[in-house]
């Protein structure tokens, strides 16, 4: 059962489907701060791999970050010389706010970008866009910690990255391995949802879109590279590590606190398999199987102190009996509440009693246990006798399970999500593309696009491109020396 795409929410994961051509399928950004020297070889070389390798129609687009040298002029030369390079000028700096201002605005169904070093080996473009173009993931990262990847970089830089992902996995539990390697890509339609939640306009905005991306339920795809570290690069270490840590401690402070509205994303996908509904499959088996089988080790584990607790005063039946009475009640009691959510007094006393008929069973096996070690051995030792009753009270426990779903709480199923008000019921899934961008006005100020943007990144289009091929596949041969 395919599920709605509500105002907010992330849309189904499908294949980029046919339609009109002449759109762009993938738009890679290549922010620039004060780059002239750099840029135009750049540009050229990942233009020239693009129309040999790349099977679809794409676009370079230059984001100037506010350069104060020649890059602006270098970016105009480039886009009247190349028909597919457009140049962006931002009056401010900040690689995050560039990516959020031309990804915000652009008719590409397929997201990307990439450091203006073009340190990544650029083989490594299609393996990263194509589980996007399919409809398998909904981000991709290039990983330089993934173990076939090949990178050559100082210790310095390697200490860091390694250091710096350690934290994100301990912090934020984070599970992709490389947030800091500039190559990575992302669908419109997710980056639509997700960019709005986005605060930070630095270095640290793609780690801060991974982590929201992860806890949102998106799949992100990781392709490991081949990676030569720029010995001229102008990243000041000292001060990008220091806003990251503030940036961890952010998002870390916001997911705490439950800020972040990232309930509205959960359950995103239409094509989620748990979502649908299959004959002779149980909905909610496997939660209930985790709550019942916790509950029965608390249960097992207070029926064992109570065991030996009025063994001290009576024999190993009558202490048996009175442990698992007890034990019983507060069992049926909390897989009531906990595994099967049922709520209320309503037809709480049938199912004790109920509850008690299937102690019973239980009581006549594990009675039966140790009235079969009691003929076995005289005198048993007290050990022998919990081990005894460890494995019927397993023999139990199972079919106790069977017996609370069948009989005793047949009618319960797991609780639905509450809907937001003005949500609407789920149906055929609509397009999500209009809705669920937040207004313009209703952004911080950080938040809104540029202003001044060139005509390719001023309408929104809401069909989707047909995928044509431009050049068949050929292996890139230029190197040039980094």
């Amino acid at each position: 059962m395919r599920t709605d795409s509500s105002p907010g929410s992330l849309p189904a994961r499908e294949h980029l489907p046919a339609a009109g051509a002449g759109t762009p399928v993938l738009d890679v950004v290549v922010p620039v701060y004060n780059e002239e020297k750099d840029l135009g070889p750049c540009v050229r070389r990942l233009h020239e791999h693009l129309t040999r390798t790349f099977p679809y129609a794409f676009r370079i687009t230059v984001a100037d970050n506010a350069s104060t040298d020649g890059t602006p002029r270098v970016a105009a030369g480039l886009a009247a010389d190349l028909g597919t390079v457009r140049s962006v000028r931002l009056e401010q700096k900040g690689r995050g706010r560039a990516l959020r201002t031309v990804w915000s605005a652009s008719d590409a169904p397929v997201l990307a970008y990439m450091d203006v070093d073009l340190s990544t080996d650029l083989n490594a473009l299609l393996p990263l866009v194509a589980p996007l173009i399919s409809g398998h993931s909904d981000l991709a990262i290039g990983s330089r910690l993934a173990r076939s990847s090949r990178v050559v970089r100082g210790a310095k830089r390697e200490f860091i990255s390694r250091t710096y992902n350690l934290i994100l996995r301990g912090s934020l539990q984070a599970r992709f391995s490389d947030a800091q390697c500039g190559f990575k890509a992302i669908r419109r339609d997710v980056a639509q949802v997700l960019l709005p939640l986005v605060e930070d306009t630095g270095w640290f905005f793609d780690t801060e879109m991974l982590v929201l991306a992860e806890r949102a339920g998106c799949r992100i795809h990781e392709v490991p590279v081949d990676w030569v570290d720029d010995p001229d690069s102008t990243v000041h270490i000292v001060r990008t590590a220091t806003e990251d840590l503030k940036g961890v401690w952010r998002v870390g402070k916001a997911l705490a606190t439950g800020s972040l509205p990232l309930d509205r994303l959960g359950r995103p996908f239409g094509d989620d398999p748990r979502d649908r509904e299959l004959s002779g499959v149980p909905q909610g088996l496997a939660r209930q199987l985790v709550g019942f089988c916790v509950v029965g080790a608390l249960s097992t584990l207070f029926y064992l102190l109570l065991y030996s607790g009025f063994r001290h005063f009576t024999g190993s039946q009558l202490a048996n009996a009175l442990a698992l009475l007890v034990s019983a009640v507060a069992n049926t009691a909390a897989n009531r509440r906990l595994t099967f959510g049922v709520r209320g007094r309503g037809g709480a006393v049938r199912h004790q009693a109920q509850g008690l008929v299937v102690f019973g069973i239980g009581l006549a096996l594990t009675s039966g246990s140790l009235a079969a070690l009691g003929a076995a051995s005289a005198d048993p030792d007290h050990s022998t006798e919990l081990a005894v009753l460890i494995a019927a009270n397993l023999a139990a426990t199972v079919l106790r399970f069977l017996l609370f779903r069948a009989w005793v709480f047949p009618d319960a199923e797991p609780t639905a999500p509450a809907r937001e008000p003005g949500l609407p019921e789920p149906g055929p899934r609509q397009s999500p593309l209009p809705e669920s961008r937040l207004p313009e006005s209703q952004l911080p100020e950080t938040h809104r696009p540029e202003p001044h943007l060139p005509d390719p990144y001023r309408a929104w289009s809401d069909a989707t491109v047909r995928l044509q091929p431009v050049r068949h596949a050929d292996t890139d041969h230029c190197r040039d020396a980094r």
